[in-house]
């Protein structure tokens, strides 16, 4: 390699929210219409602007636009190409910003009086619901599924893109536009049609991306990122002849706009044939994740095909050992020409915090080891600069990482000999219940008394504006401790009241003492860091701080016991003790890299299993243990599959087998495709699984119908993510639709989630309207 020009830097696509959560507070003061929609995108625009500007000032040259969402990227894509659903009323046209966010979160439906004496009220908004959500590959972000029909039209609907570009090229600052491609967008959508398959809607939908291009390159774009992660997953071969065929249209729309092709998540494997044969000038790797793919790919690859390599983690929050990376790199990069490189992160930094700057209590080491989506744009500007310049170039960069590299490999702050010989002690009894589930539910049911079809809640309710104050004045100083106490057990105690009010069968004390499922856990854990600022979205508004697993975990107290005891001292009916499992704590928070990560759960999980053991014995009948992640760990390949639910299985059976067969063992599973690993679900063997299945109409259900699942399930009867409210008859249509796939005896009645994120007003109608259908039920059975 000849050091005579600097290597680009790119980074992908960067965190969209801002620093201080502006991109939050603005939506849900447009949903709340205390703002209007001028003022939202005031605020969109200057966090853009923003953003390019650091960019730009930090030394990337490859900057993105259209990285940026109000929403999501994938429902900014259905709006681009006029795939809105015909419910949302949408006749053509640039897509509103109302239709735009009723296809995320759906519409409650409001009424006003016409002003006329007599006169009803008068509809004036339709009540919507949402298109279905679900994760993003095996990350945490949710995006919105596109529904499409088999006789689905297209059209350019949404210039954002060019919008977005144009607007950065005003700043000065000339960026390079990202869209989600094509074949992605189509195997990530699902059509009501049954066995119909997306990917043949490919010939109708590329004319959209080509008109696109077109105006993309007529404003001044030379490169345009176009992400195709499916190429990361197990391709067909009618899916791999779809991206020759889409690219070789696209790459003929604008000739002179070069494509940056993105893949990331994983290794190219089988596709990696494929993707050096479309006729695009660069393809990204994912250099992290599957680092060994760099030598195959650089030996094959045409010798005008500029490669990006993903050096840095761009989705975990670890300082990166800058001459680790240097020595593994170099010899294979050696003797390319410059202009066929650039240096950029695995992933858009979309899934880790903003700045490591703003985390000023966190211990010192624990922070030298961190760095944040800035952060890692400074370390991509250093492999740059030493691929290009030399090291000598970055001597003292280079040092200092190397430096912190070895401080944490020899912490004793990491490594906890105690944790070590506890997880050398595992044995085969610990993974298992006493008897089969055929015996645990005629113990349960004698010692339950619960009514057919109970009802219940996944755990949390409203975090209110006084709950989240009272919160915040506790942990600054201004709330005493006695205080505090008082105001949550007051709370605690009205939710109880409540619960038993309308007649749940089944209590939880409502989590007002919980700030989230993970950290609430974490913060109690050894082995644990957590942030003030470190926000990452998880969809929409709905932000998250990961804990940060830097060391070896243990429990050094019990953490839920004395809250449940409160509860349920209040009430005859069951109280659920509430804990988040292992395999969930693991993949919500940012893990550790220096131990493989089924080790890192076994810890974990052995933490819960002191936790139910101690619920147990203070009384609790019922313990559930949420997995809402369980699935979200799943290699993106099948044939990597059997090693992580063999793990991840044995996880959640170490945390949740050591009770007698009289306790009642619940999870909860958040949005997730079932059918595929049924198997592994009816190996976790909890005695209730509740799901996410209001948005698929009862669709997951059929995964365990098909298996003749045994134990009894809870399918969620309301959508928790919108802010409807679903009447009596909504719920018991959904009921009769999960009797035709479960026995009676199976069905419990509950929301999609947990109730956190909702307010009041919306919780208390629709947890009335489940419970009124459930007893509906009972009467007819």
């Amino acid at each position: 390699m000849t050091v005579s020009q600097q290597i680009p830097v790119a980074t992908l696509g960067v965190p969209r929210i801002g620093r201080r959560r502006e991109l939050k507070f603005a939506l849900e003061s447009y949903w709340s219409r205390k703002s209007s929609a001028a003022d939202l995108l005031t605020t969109a625009k200057a966090l853009r602007a923003a953003s390019w500007e650091e960019q730009h000032d930090r030394g990337v040259s490859k900057i993105p636009s259209n990285d940026f969402s109000l929403y999501d990227h994938v429902l900014d894509t259905a709006a681009m190409v006029g795939a809105v659903p015909s419910r949302y009323g949408w006749n053509g046209g640039e897509v509103p910003l109302d239709v735009y966010f009723a296809m995320a979160r759906g519409n409650q439906g409001r009424t006003q009086d016409c002003g006329q004496p007599g006169h009803e009220h008068t509809a004036y908004e339709p009540n919507l619901t949402a298109m279905e959500m679900t994760k993003w590959f095996d990350t945490n972000y949710h995006y919105i599924v596109p529904e499409l029909e088999d006789d689905q039209t297209f059209a350019l609907s949404s210039t954002k893109s060019v919008d977005y570009f144009l607007e950065a090229k005003a700043l000065g600052i000339h960026t390079r536009p990202v869209i989600l491609g094509p074949v992605t967008f189509l195997k990530l959508a699902k059509s009501p049609a049954e066995g119909f398959n997306p990917i043949a809607l490919l010939p109708r939908l590329l004319p959209v991306y080509e008109q696109l291009l077109r105006r993309l390159s007529l404003s001044g774009a030379d490169w345009v990122q176009i992400d195709e992660p499916a190429l990361v997953l197990d391709l067909n071969p009618n899916e791999r002849a779809a991206l020759e065929f889409a690219y070789g249209q696209l790459s003929k729309a604008a000739p002179e706009l070069k494509i940056m092709l993105a893949t990331y998540f994983g290794s190219l494997g089988d596709n990696l044939e494929t993707a050096i044969s479309l006729p695009v000038a660069g393809l990204h790797l994912d250099l992290v994740r599957a680092p060994e793919q760099l030598e195959t790919v650089g030996r094959l690859a045409p010798k005008d095909l500029v490669l990006s390599l993903g050096l840095i983690d761009g989705r975990n929050v670890w300082r990166a050992n800058l001459p680790a990376i240097l020595d593994r790199i170099k010899p294979i990069v050696a003797g390319w020409p410059l202009d066929r490189v650039e240096i950029a992160p695995s992933c858009s930094m979309l899934h880790v915090p903003i700045d490591l700057r703003m985390e000023t209590a966190l211990d010192e080491d624990i922070r030298s080891w961190l760095a944040f989506a800035a952060d890692k744009t400074d370390e991509l500007v250093v492999l740059a600069e030493a691929l290009s310049k030399g090291r000598d170039a970055v001597a003292d960069a280079l040092n200092a990482s190397a430096e912190v590299a070895a401080a944490r490999a020899t912490s004793t702050k990491v490594h906890d000999p105690l944790v070590e010989g506890r997880i050398a002690s595992i044995n085969s009894g610990m993974k298992h219940r006493k008897s089969a589930f055929s015996e645990r539910t005629r113990v349960q049911a004698g010692a339950l008394s619960l009514p057919p079809f109970p009802t219940t809640t996944i755990g949390s309710f409203p975090q209110t504006p006084e709950v989240r104050k009272a919160r915040s004045a506790h942990a600054k100083g201004r709330l005493s401790y006695v205080d505090y106490e008082t105001f949550l057990k007051k709370e605690t105690k009205a939710a109880i009241r409540w619960q038993e009010e309308i007649g749940l069968d089944v209590l939880v004390h409502g989590e007002f003492e919980r700030n989230d499922m993970v950290q609430h856990f974490g913060e109690q854990l050894s082995g644990f860091a957590f942030t003030q600022h470190a926000w990452v979205q998880s969809y929409g508004s709905r932000y998250v701080r990961p804990p940060i697993i830097f060391g070896d975990v243990s429990r050094p107290n019990p953490m839920t016991v004395r809250w449940w005891q409160f509860a349920q001292s209040l009430t005859e009916k069951p109280v659920k003790g509430m804990l988040t499992g292992p395999v969930t704590i693991l993949n919500w928070s940012f893990v550790r890299d220096d131990v493989p990560r089924p080790e890192a759960c076994r810890q974990i999980a052995l933490a819960i299993r002191d936790e139910v053991r101690d619920l147990e014995r203070s009384g609790a009948r019922m313990i559930q243990i949420d997995e809402a992640a369980f699935r979200e760990g799943l290699p993106l390949r099948k044939s990597d599959w059997k090693v992580y639910l063999d793990w991840a299985v044995e996880c959640f059976r170490l945390a949740s087998t050591g009770v007698k067969d009289a306790t009642q063992i619940h999870t909860h599973m958040c949005y997730s495709e079932f059918n595929e690993i049924i198997d592994a679900i009816a190996e976790m063997d909890a005695d209730v699984i509740s799901i996410e299945t209001s948005r698929s109409k009862m669709e997951l259900l059929d995964a365990f119908t098909n298996s003749k699942y045994p134990n009894e399930i809870g399918p969620g009867v309301y959508d928790i993510h919108s802010p409807r409210v679903p009447e009596v008859a909504e719920i018991s249509a959904l009921l009769m639709l999960a009797r035709e796939r479960l026995s009676d005896a199976q069905l419990w009645v509950n929301p999609d989630c947990g109730l956190k994120t909702r307010k009041w007003e919306e919780v208390r109608p629709a947890l009335t309207n489940m419970v009124a259908a459930a007893r509906a039920l009972r009467e007819k059975v």
